[in-house]
């Protein structure tokens, strides 16, 4: 593809105004359009970067060559999907779908027509995790904590689909390995579905990842600890801040080995650009996303599974305690499908 990218948003949102921000700014790209069916955001988001507003995302089809799909997940497939069958390469809000068909249905177009899927999992871009990514060689245990305030957007997903895809996302890029089984827990407490989950992930090649996420704290915490053969890797991604401990020379006490501490506070680079750019790029050269339609997937994949074990735990406590109050709730709530 030569001279500029003609581009548009579609969901100009809370996040979708950014992507709109970095679309009408950055030079490989030409924002030519914003679609929301909020008449009024759209043409005021439009207005602000001198582009035409529309109301229907078809409207796009054969005005664009790429497309940033930000509206509410349960979405994804029925507006991604269009884009993709007439040949507008598609960066896709995190999760990829709720759906591992709908998941699989857009990678099997993307993949028929020689288009781009990518998926926006943000966190791939931090520069913290550019900096660990470094020093990985093989984790054996990874810890995640990603907890935060009540928030009204996002909640007809679960926490799982809404927080912590961004932590299973990271984990299964770090751990390159199958993932063996799951173990979680958890509960609704504002909403339908879950709004605090705990997992225990078990990979094939022995390392085991637990995570922790919640939308009902009191504070924001976003902390990862890595450990590894000879090293233990901790990120703090609200201070910013990569602590790296290695074996060192010498001996601490006979016969234990020294250690040597590297704590870093790093710049955080703006990573939605970054993600864009990446997107952008990948465009122009017809070169593999960072992100693809299949990491989407596995991550898609992995929470489906966690959120059948979390199911399963219910059920066990409904059954055992005879209690059909939060636990019946949860059974019954929406939820992702598998097939």
């Amino acid at each position: 593809m030569t001279g500029r990218i003609r581009t548009a948003v579609v969901g100009v949102g809370h996040f979708g105004r950014y992507h709109a921000d970095k679309l009408a700014t950055l030079e490989a790209s030409e924002l030519v359009a914003v679609c929301d069916t909020d008449r009024e955001r759209a043409e005021t988001v439009a207005a602000k970067h001198g582009v035409r507003a529309v109301f229907d995302y078809r409207e796009l089809l054969g005005e664009v060559d790429a497309v940033s799909v930000v509206v509410p997940t349960t979405a994804h497939r029925e507006i991604a999907g269009p884009f993709l069958e007439n040949g507008v390469h598609v960066l896709v809000e995190k999760p990829v779908t709720d759906d591992l068909a709908d998941a699989d249905a857009l990678i099997r177009i993307a993949g028929q027509r020689d288009l781009i899927l990518q998926v926006g999992h943000l966190e791939r871009f931090s520069a913290a995790v550019q900096m660990v990514e470094k020093v990985l060689t093989r984790p054996l245990f990874i810890e995640c904590y990603r907890i935060a305030p009540f928030q009204p957007r996002g909640t007809d997903i679960s926490v799982i689909l809404d927080l912590m895809i961004h932590d299973i996302d990271l984990i299964l890029a770090f751990v390159k390995s199958p993932v063996e089984s799951v173990d979680a827990v958890g509960a609704p407490v504002l909403t339908a579905v879950e709004d605090v989950a705990n997992t225990r992930i078990r990979f094939a090649n022995g390392c085991v990842a637990n995570i922790t996420a919640s939308r009902i704290s009191a504070k924001n915490e976003r902390k990862m600890r890595i450990f590894q053969p000879d090293h233990y890797i901790s990120i703090d991604f609200l201070t910013r801040k990569v602590v790296v401990a290695r074996k060192g020379e010498g001996e601490l006490f006979p016969g234990v080995p020294n250690f040597h501490i590297d704590e870093q506070v790093y710049e955080e680079a703006d990573s939605l650009e970054r993600e864009i750019e990446a997107f952008l790029n990948a465009v122009a050269t017809k070169s593999p996303p960072p992100v693809s339609g299949e990491d989407g997937r596995r991550a898609l994949e992995t929470a489906i599974m966690i959120t059948g074990s979390l199911q399963k735990h219910l059920e066990f406590v409904r059954a055992r305690s005879g209690d059909t109050g939060i636990a019946q709730t949860m059974v019954n709530a929406k939820r992702p499908a598998a097939q």
